[in-house]
C-alpha cells in the first residue's frame, strides 16, 4: 500500500494524503486537536465514500487544506434512542410542520452554510457543497427538510452507507424545526433497520435528544458491521407520521 508524506501540525506529525484514496489508521489520529488524522487529498466521490466507510469525515475552513477527522470519543445516536420531550411531541403533532426528504438538498446545504447568530463563519465551502451534491446525485447523500406553510424552515443533511447515517449539519429558522427533522429521520431509519446515526462531535444539543459518546474503537467496529449491510434501495421517501 502506498504511503503518504508527513507534515508538522502544531508540533505533531500529520500524514499528507497521496493521490490514491488512502487513509492512515484512525488510531494514529491526534489527540490535540482531537481526531485530526490527515490532510490533503481531494473531495472526490471515491475518496469521500472510502472515508465514511472507515468513520472518517472532512472538516476544514474555506481556503485551507482539506483536513480529515476521526475523533475519540465519537457522538452517536441509535435511532431507537431518540428522546422526544413533551413539548417537542406537541410540536410534532400540532406545529404545522411538514417533513419532506430529498426535495431541496441544495437549499438545505446552503441554509446550513449561512452565518449563524454568533457571527461565526462556515466550514461548508462551495467545494463542500459541490462534493456533497455529487454524493446526493449518486444516491448517497440525503436531506431531511422541515417546511411550514410552504417555506423551508429547518432541516439536516448527511450521508447514508449500508445501515449507517452520517449526520453532517442542521439548521433551524423556527423553534424546534431541526429537531422535528431529526426525530422523523430517526424514526424512519429505525423502520429501515439502520443501527446508527453518526453525530461526530459531542454537543449538549444532541445529548438532549438521546445521543451519547462511545469510544472510537467501538464506533469503528460497529460501522464496519453496518456499512456492509444492504442499503435502503430506491429514492428516499418517509412513511406517514406516527
Amino acid at each position: 500500500m502506498r504511503k503518504g508524506f508527513c507534515i508538522r501540525y502544531h508540533g505533531r506529525m500529520l500524514e499528507r494524503l497521496p493521490s490514491a484514496t488512502f487513509f492512515p489508521p484512525v488510531e494514529t489520529a491526534l489527540t490535540d486537536p482531537n481526531g485530526l488524522l490527515a490532510m490533503g487529498g481531494d473531495l472526490s466521490l471515491e475518496r469521500l465514500l472510502d472515508a465514511y466507510r472507515q468513520g472518517i469525515y472532512p472538516w476544514f475552513n474555506p481556503g485551507d487544506p482539506i483536513l480529515w477527522w476521526s475523533p475519540d470519543p465519537r457522538m452517536v445516536l441509535e435511532p431507537q434512542a431518540i428522546r422526544v420531550t413533551r413539548s417537542l411531541a406537541k410540536r410534532l403533532r400540532n406545529g404545522g410542520f411538514e417533513v419532506r426528504v430529498d426535495t431541496a438538498f441544495g437549499a438545505v446545504m446552503h441554509a446550513c452554510a449561512a452565518p449563524r447568530e454568533t457571527g461565526a463563519g462556515t466550514w461548508i465551502s462551495p467545494a463542500m457543497v459541490a462534493a456533497y451534491t455529487r454524493l446526493h446525485q449518486a444516491g448517497y447523500a440525503h436531506s431531511v427538510e422541515t417546511w411550514h406553510n410552504g417555506v423551508l424552515v429547518g432541516g439536516l443533511y448527511g450521508v447514508a452507507l449500508g445501515r449507517v447515517f452520517y449526520g453532517e449539519s442542521m439548521f433551524s429558522r423556527m423553534p424546534d424545526a431541526s429537531k422535528v427533522a431529526l426525530v422523523r429521520l430517526a424514526r424512519q431509519l429505525q423502520r429501515w433497520g439502520f443501527g446508527l446515526i453518526d453525530c461526530q462531535m459531542e454537543t449538549r444539543h444532541l445529548a438532549s435528544l438521546g445521543a451519547r459518546t462511545v469510544p472510537r474503537k467501538g464506533f469503528t467496529a460497529r460501522v464496519a458491521e453496518l456499512v456492509n449491510l444492504p442499503p435502503h434501495s430506491g429514492p428516499w421517501t418517509f412513511d406517514a407520521p406516527d
